[in-house]
């Protein structure tokens, strides 16, 4: 079949490379989202199985620092991309390191598990960035299914993340917690298969960015001119949306610590006399997002024929508003538990988890698309990087923050998540004109 056959190939109305991109980037957040169900869990133990018996300040900072990590490599690992290794190549090699991280995790021992932490972090920083720059490639910076095709990519994302959790949650907390680390790292392995096997359908569209997307002989992008003037605007207007990002995390991350505390702790676990494993409850937002992520697509790539879709700033603003609004829901859960020391319904997280699903889709998926608009290309790796990087920072902070609970109680961390939240929406709101008009024209 010739390239342009190939490129010509269509997959839900996309380019058939956006499937490719989506199964891998759909087991990598199985294997990553699968040991994430488990990571708080398995250092302070469980309601079903002790663990290592960190106190839950240690265990969370660790989560903290171990999911910064792994943001914050995308960083170097958009730079070796865009500079040597050209992001196939990257991809795969950060595919193969993932699966041995989660894999020594599998074998007990302290000596294991900090180094299957310090494996996937490396690994992610090398594949997670650089995933997400070969979508941009398959688009035309003004293509009006842009915006879509990176709603249906996160589906795939979140696909892997509900599922996850369904099964190594259950091995880990029912069973052992090294079989269900070890589950992850098939997941990973699937990923790498499908990933090397859909390669010839990762065609650019154009001849600049084909450097960065297509086959394994890929070139990778070199440094060339000095940027315009409009090309720093630019750059200026997504740091600044980015940095906006970081605070989103800061409050979406606490699902994996103190929110993961919570309903293990302060939830009821039980429905119809089957007592089914906390960790659970992780794959309901990702559930949200299966559901809602083609509805949010539809809906952006009609407003965009009409010319009425909200800018990527409106779509920010909306994300933090939503993120703010759940954690006021929990607030009084939390409460009545502290109060009563009687477990709560379920449906207090779940309708949580609601709301953040709708934050989520208003603002990271957009925040991917942003990125590889606004970016010149020969930066785009390192931009994306930049983009993980505040995600990064955002889960160093939850980690924090859900250290207070050592110290604090539940309701009084949520409200600080709320209020913080709700304060930076306002901020944002104002700042919207300015931001468009550093983006010169790009929505």
């Amino acid at each position: 079949m010739s390239n342009i056959a190939v490129a010509e190939k269509q997959w839900l109305g996309h380019p058939r490379g956006l499937a490719t991109l989506f199964f891998t980037e759909m087991w990598e957040r199985f294997s990553y989202y699968g040991m994430r169900a488990l990571l708080v869990l398995y250092m302070t133990g469980s309601v079903m199985q002790p663990g290592l018996g960190f106190p839950d300040a240690k265990a969370t900072h660790i989560y903290g620092l171990y999911t910064m990590a792994v943001y914050l490599m995308g960083v170097p690992g958009g730079w070796v991309a865009d500079r040597f290794l050209g992001h196939y190549r990257a991809v795969l090699l950060g595919g193969i390191i993932i699966a041995c991280g989660h894999f020594s995790m599998a074998v007990p021992g302290i000596p294991f598990f900090y180094a299957g932490l310090g494996l996937i972090v490396l690994g992610t920083g090398l594949l997670k960035p650089n995933v997400s720059t070969i979508v941009g490639t398959l688009y035309t910076r003004d293509d009006p299914r842009r915006d879509a095709g990176f709603s249906l990519f996160y589906m795939g994302i979140n696909l892997g993340a509900f599922i996850a959790p369904l099964i190594t949650g259950w091995l880990g907390q029912k069973i052992n917690w090294h079989i269900g680390f070890a589950a992850a790292g098939v997941g990973m392995v699937l990923g790498l298969i499908q990933y090397v096997y859909g390669r010839k359908y990762l065609i650019a569209v154009s001849g600049t960015e084909k450097q960065m997307a297509g086959s394994v002989n890929a070139t990778p992008v070199m440094p060339e001119k000095a940027f315009t003037r409009q090309e720093w605007g630019r750059i200026t207007a997504a740091l600044i949306l980015t940095l906006f990002a970081l605070i989103f995390w800061a409050g979406f991350e606490q699902a994996g610590s103190s929110l993961t505390l919570f309903a293990d702790r302060a939830t009821r676990l039980t429905i119809l006399g089957f007592t089914y494993p906390s960790s659970w409850f992780q794959s309901v937002e990702p559930l949200f997002v299966i559901i809602f992520s083609p509805i949010f697509a539809l809906v952006w790539l009609s407003m965009a024929k009409s010319r009425r879709e909200p800018s990527s700033p409106t779509k920010f603003t909306l994300g933090l508003f939503f993120l703010s609004l759940s954690f006021l829901l929990i607030v009084p859960a939390a409460r009545f538990f502290e109060s009563h020391g009687a477990r709560v319904s379920a449906m207090w997280l779940i309708g949580l988890y609601f709301l953040q699903m709708l934050g989520e889709l208003c603002l990271s998926p957009v925040g991917l698309s942003m990125v590889t608009k606004l970016s010149p290309p020969r930066v785009v790796g390192l931009m994306m990087g930049f983009w993980f990087f505040a995600t990064a920072m955002g889960n160093y902070v939850a980690g924090w923050v859900a250290g207070l609970v050592g110290h604090r109680s539940y309701s009084e961390v949520f409200m600080i998540a709320f209020v913080t939240a709700a304060v930076v929406t306002l901020i944002l709101a104002v700042m919207i004109p300015i931001i468009k008009r550093w983006m010169a024209g790009v929505n």
